[in-house]
């Protein structure tokens, strides 16, 4: 309800109330409507036109926007680092790890390879961050391909180590005798005087001079091919050790063990003696490789010093008679 005015006339010394003109009040309600729709307009047009002034829905879709772009930006530096961690294995694997296994390296082309065929990454594309998730789903792909054939070799560089864990243990690499049994090193490998037939000839292994009955040892785990009486070795042990290595134990005067037993290094096979074309007590030992004769020389590495292997070598060198 509205509040009534007066006024006081001076003439009658009285308050009058004060009338409004209905033209005068027409006049102010149509000016409040002009009003009231020209600051509407000018609102809208200042809401259309600055792009700060967002709803509050638009806002929160907006900071999860910005919080997501962050986290791809964290994402993305996470696997930079995961590469470089990976870039430093893959160099070990292939300059250290296959190396030593004697394994081909795995070409930079086969481990950094990408993805050929169709666009893999059409459906991340129309967005306003569409460059930099395609990026980042681009470099989660490739690393996931290279840990895969990373993966793979290990694999398979763990089977190689158990393969060189066996070689190791099968591969000859101490003196069939030991030394506070021999009498002297013989005869090494080489052209010698044979003793019984009188000419020089091409030795083939090492004679170690010994009493009858000494100890003799395997010098790597392997599986006995045979172990039988010949006509020049005598009584002859022969051997397999895998990875294309066989050694030959002849002249023996017993046999410890029989063909298709499994020995280990440093067990006992049998006992020096002076069978077959022998002029006394010996072992004579041989070292084969693939077939070929090689020099035993090389294969004492398990149980002798740097001073007890270089008196070896000087006795080996000699050219006197041997002991068959």
């Amino acid at each position: 309800m509205s509040k009534v005015k007066y006024y006081y006339d001076s003439e009658t010394l009285s308050y009058r109330k004060i009338e409004r003109k209905k033209g005068r009040r027409l006049g102010f309600a149509l000016l409040a409507v002009v009003g009231s729709f020209l600051a509407g307009f000018v609102l809208l047009l200042v809401y259309l036109n600055l792009p700060q002034i967002e709803t509050p829905k638009e806002k929160a879709l907006k900071r999860e926007l910005q919080h997501m772009q962050l986290q791809y930006e964290v994402l993305d530096k996470k696997m930079n680092q995961a590469q470089k961690v990976l870039a430093d294995v893959q160099n070990r694997d292939n300059n250290i790890y296959r190396v030593y296994f004697e394994a081909n390296p795995i070409p930079d082309e086969q481990r950094k390879a990408g993805f050929g065929g169709i666009n893999r990454y059409e459906n991340l594309e129309g967005y306003d961050n569409s460059d930099l998730i395609i990026e980042t789903s681009k470099q989660m792909d490739v690393l996931q391909k290279q840990i895969v054939v990373q993966s793979k070799s290990l694999d398979e560089i763990a089977t190689l180590a158990r393969e060189k864990e066996k070689l190791l243990a099968a591969i000859p690499a101490i003196q069939p005798v030991k030394n506070e049994n021999l009498t002297r090193m013989a005869s090494g490998y080489g052209m010698r005087m044979h003793p019984i037939l009188k000419y020089r000839r091409m030795h083939n292994g090492m004679d170690f001079s010994a009493p009858t009955g000494s100890d003799i040892f395997a010098t790597g785990d392997a599986v006995v091919k045979k172990a039988r009486r010949t006509t020049g070795y005598g009584n002859l042990i022969v051997l397999d050790h895998g990875f294309g290595y066989e050694t030959y134990y002849a002249h023996l005067n017993e046999f410890h063990v029989r063909r298709g037993q499994k020995v280990k290094r440093g067990e006992i096979i049998g006992e020096v003696g002076s069978t077959g074309l022998s002029t006394a007590p010996h072992l004579h030992y041989e070292v084969h490789k693939n077939d070929r004769v090689v020099n035993p020389i090389n294969f004492y590495h398990g149980d002798l010093t740097a001073e007890e292997y270089d008196i070896m070598l000087n006795q080996s060198a000699l050219e006197n008679q041997s002991l068959d």
